[in-house]
């Protein structure tokens, strides 16, 4: 249960870190950001038509969700590596960029895909965003929040040695970058956080930045600088993966015939 004021609740554009933050500060919409990689990783997937089922990380159930679905059941990018196979499909976005015959996707991660898979049951319409798709998702937003609801940015952050939250600063420039054109119309009712977010996202250089801070130096040196470059792609994709049960698919294909020629 979240201290009065921790929930952000006197704003309807609110930010908040990670697991706790995202069971803290409920909204009718939560948007997921784990830049490296979930919601890169995911966007990519999307993009390319492939359903995708978000799971929690080191869960033994994983195989059994993926064979339920009929679906692959994706690695982490160092398990990957460590098998020597560049093409086994893993959390690396750029494996996904390349993959064939994939058409439904489990997809763990120790954040992202961890958050959005807990915040399944909540109440909130769950969406995954990035730096590649975070001016779709705000244009998807906008008519919301102009019609009165409330939006929850989470950052998903990374972690620490002792498993604790580090707050990632690319998941920080995702959530800016997503919230910036929705403070731009509605400041008033964005919260100190939010627009927090939104100064360190226009503070942002890309793809510098994002080659040199802290996970993209960790990727990079260890063979994966070519995710990070994807990561780096701003507004490159118009796909808004949405939460459905227990998959995330493109909002397009969730729209009614003609939704899109009448404008809804």
């Amino acid at each position: 249960m979240s201290l009065p004021g921790h929930d952000q609740s006197t704003y309807r554009l609110r930010m908040e870190w990670g697991p706790t933050g995202a069971t803290a500060v409920p909204a009718d919409y939560a948007v997921v950001v784990d830049v490296l990689s979930f919601t890169t990783t995911l966007s990519v997937a999307v993009d390319r038509g492939i359903e995708v089922f978000p799971f929690r990380w080191r869960d033994s159930r994983a195989a059994e969700h993926a064979v339920r679905h009929g679906a692959t059941l994706a690695v982490g990018r160092f398990e990957a590596l460590s098998r020597g196979d560049a093409r086994h499909v893993s959390l690396s976005p750029a494996s996904l960029s390349e993959v064939e015959g994939v058409q439904r996707l489990v997809l763990p991660s120790p954040n992202g895909s961890t958050i959005a898979f807990a915040l399944a049951d909540s109440g909130a319409q769950v969406l995954g965003a990035c730096l590649r798709n975070a001016g779709a998702v705000t244009r998807w937003l906008a008519p919301k929040v102009a019609d009165g609801a409330s939006v929850v940015v989470v950052p998903a952050g990374e972690r620490w040695y002792d498993d604790t939250l580090r707050p990632a600063v690319e998941d920080l420039w995702g959530a800016g970058a997503v919230l910036a054109g929705l403070v731009g119309e509605h400041g008033d009712v964005a919260s100190p956080e939010a627009r927090m977010a939104v100064a360190a996202w226009q503070g942002a250089t890309l793809p510098g930045d994002l080659l040199g801070c802290a996970s993209g130096l960790e990727l990079a040196e260890v063979g994966f600088v070519a995710d990070v470059e994807i990561a780096a792609q701003h507004d490159v994709s118009e796909v808004v993966p949405v939460l459905v049960g227990e998959s995330f698919r493109d909002s397009a294909d969730l729209e009614p015939p003609g939704a899109r020629l009448r404008g809804l």
